[in-house]
């Protein structure tokens, strides 16, 4: 990955991705029928299953228990100290926190590069080593399962092999054979993952396959000829970038196939279609493309694995993009959160959602961020929670408000009514339900529009049968404006009047109509370029698009709102500077 996008990934998902289309096209989701794996029980694993005399024989079963889980996401990995990525120390309290909001389980990864010798042999530094078991041991006495793993290592050493491939394989055989040895002893309820993401530069299909069926097979060999428990822990594969595309989820299930040995996990990654998870190419939407390639991507792997007894660990899933960034609407999100744990629970997938700074658990109170996501996700363990085609209602600030409607997405549930706070609209007087269409009245809508004052007027609930309800947000608003203004490469900030309107992407064009900005195949770049700022009335280009444009050659921005109006905005850059003017 290139440099800027390297430092976006550990910025934000962390996840090693190839930038271009094409690999992200291939990166999916999740089936129907098969083995659906266990709700969480109430209590977290015992003392004894701590201690490893508790993990059922039955991979399969072991793996269930271990449903749902987190990532200590950059911390241990991160480069070159614990500390480097933002994130605190770990602590007791950590793990006390994660078993309080329901978790049975932490993945954990370990970059070990910045720590180690990097010649022959490839030492550890020690006191790294005893940081690392330290934090293990805490999460293993809290009656956790814990999964450690190489991480960040995939893609700084690893990747090379194709060029280096002796000292490669002479590096990686080292650093397993001395974490092996480290952990031997530790209950079973500690697995181990080869690789994160392996990835291989330079090389062709037919080669990485051959490398990394190379490096699981002796990861294997290294950690089963180790001793102590690690003759029969369980031991986690990844495909190629844990993807899911079948050739590489065949390509792993002939290497498991080859070991012969009964306790092994297969794992891949998840974060959503490409251009839905980074809002790119118009990518706006949770939509049927995307949700295809969700359940198609989750179909492939439980056919290939979890249908043969073989368990699953998605020891990632998320989006690449911080959640609450704005980059994709906050209803789209949610609809992806709650089916994407959804899916991965009806096809006997144990899920790990990727956490990466504060994301979704403060890592200083281990209380999440934000209930509503919270309630999503643990409803999810057990259940399916209704959604709807948006969750916004938009109605203009002026003039005649007309009734509204939106389309329900029941998820198998029936609807329980409409309300706002603890009072319940009325059915045929403030909402009409024609199968799956909900219309809000022009009598009700006028009614929670109030003074019509820009912004949110009112919120409502959509309740269904079970799950979490889906939130409405009546919003007053008129059409956005934006002013001239004059920055550098380095950020435009633009003075915007939003008028209560929400922004949804940015289309960019040079004069002849080609894409302008770092992506040259989309007029619609990724929305990170952009970021609006409703409190302070800004909208900010971010150095990346504005240092990739052409020097002289006039841009036009096309702003797309959520309430379906567009400003059509001019930027040229000269040097370094940056001029912007208003349509």
């Amino acid at each position: 990955m290139k440099d800027a996008q390297q430092t976006a990934r550990t910025r934000n998902r962390r996840l090693h991705r190839t930038a271009g289309l094409l690999v992200a096209l291939v990166t999916t989701g999740a089936l129907c029928g098969g083995t659906a794996i266990a709700a969480p029980a109430e209590q977290p694993p015992s003392a004894a299953e701590a201690a490893g005399a508790g993990v059922p024989q039955n991979p399969m079963a072991a793996v269930a228990r271990m449903q749902p889980s987190w990532n200590l996401g950059n911390t241990l990995d991160a480069i070159p100290d614990e500390t480097s990525w933002g994130n605190p120390l770990t602590t007791k309290a950590t793990f006390d926190g994660l078993r309080a909001q329901g978790f049975r389980s932490v993945r954990i990864p370990v970059t070990w590069y910045p720590h180690q010798s990097d010649t022959a042999p490839y030492t550890i530094d020690p006191v790294w080593m005893d940081r690392v078991k330290q934090v293990v041991d805490l999460a293993l006495e809290d009656g956790l399962y814990v999964e450690i793993n190489v991480h960040h290592d995939s893609w700084k050493w690893i990747a090379n092999m194709s060029t280096d491939h002796d000292n490669v394989v002479a590096r990686f055989d080292s650093t397993w054979q001395q974490i092996a040895t480290v952990f031997k002893d530790e209950p079973r309820t500690l697995l181990m993952e080869s690789i994160n993401e392996p990835q291989f530069s330079n090389a062709t299909d037919a080669q990485k396959t051959r490398y990394l069926r190379e490096l699981n097979t002796s990861f294997h060999d290294i950690v089963r000829n180790s001793g102590g428990r690690n003759r029969d822990r369980l031991l986690v594969l990844p495909s190629e970038e844990t993807n899911n595309a079948q050739h590489w989820l065949d390509d792993l299930s002939t290497t498991m196939g080859s070991l012969q040995d009964r306790n092994l996990v297969a794992t891949v990654h998840y974060y959503s279609w490409y251009p839905f998870s980074v809002n790119i190419a118009n990518g706006t939407t949770y939509d049927a493309t995307a949700q295809k390639d969700l359940t198609e991507g989750f179909a492939r792997v439980h056919d290939t694995f979890v249908a043969k007894g073989i368990p699953v660990y998605l020891g990632e899933y998320g989006l690449l993009t911080s959640p609450y960034s704005g980059v994709v609407e906050r209803g789209e999100m949610l609809k992806y959160f709650e089916q994407v744990n959804y899916e991965a629970r009806r096809n006997g997938m144990t899920s790990a959602v990727w956490d990466a700074a504060n994301d979704f658990l403060d890592r200083g109170t281990m209380q999440w961020q934000v209930p509503e996501m919270k309630a999503l996700i643990q409803s999810s363990w057990r259940t399916r929670s209704g959604t709807a085609s948006t969750d916004n209602v938009f109605l203009p600030e002026s003039g005649p408000i007309a009734a509204q409607t939106i389309t329900l997405n029941r998820n198998g549930l029936w609807f329980a009514g409409l309300w706002q706070g603890d009072r319940p609209l009325t059915p045929y007087v403030d909402y009409t339900l024609d199968g799956d269409r909900l219309t809000l009245t022009t009598d009700a809508l006028t009614r929670l529009a109030g003074d019509r004052a820009a912004g949110v007027s009112a919120t409502l609930e959509v309740r269904y049968s079970d799950g979490v309800p889906w939130k409405l947000f009546v919003r007053s608003y008129d059409k956005p404006v934006m002013s001239d203004a004059t920055g550098t490469a380095d950020g435009l900030t633009i003075p915007t009047r939003f008028n209560g309107a929400l922004m949804a992407n940015v289309q960019s064009t040079y004069a002849d109509g080609t894409a302008a900005g770092p992506a040259s195949w989309t007029t619609y770049q990724t929305f990170d370029n952009y970021r609006a700022d409703y409190g302070a009335g800004t909208t900010t280009v971010k150095p990346d698009f504005l240092k990739s444009l052409k020097d002289g050659a006039p841009v036009t921005l096309t702003f797309r709102f959520w309430t379906g109006d567009t400003v059509t905005y001019h930027l040229t850059k000269s040097g370094n500077t940056v001029t912007g003017t208003a349509s």
